[in-house]
């Protein structure tokens, strides 16, 4: 029995960002993609997202004391 990557308890939600997000998460912290740790294209967690090479996604965590924690990751080829 397999279950989809995406749907398992222990990962994180991932959201594909639009341009318009995109541009105010990187103006908010005054840095470029490149600049932003990585995540590649290949990801199964990104399978279903259609993304592509400079996007940005925004993996919500779980977290014992803020409830939930934004990280963001740029898409790599790979």
């Amino acid at each position: 029995m397999t279950e989809q990557t995406t749907q398992h308890f222990l990962v994180p939600q991932h959201i594909k960002l639009n341009d318009e997000e995109k541009i105010k998460i990187l103006e908010k912290y005054n840095i470029t993609v490149k600049q932003l740790p990585m995540i590649l294209a290949s990801d199964p967690t990104l399978k279903e997202l259609s993304v592509k090479v400079g996007d940005v996604i925004r993996v919500r965590r779980n977290s014992p004391t803020a409830k939930e924690t934004d990280y963001y990751r740029a898409v790599i080829d790979g």
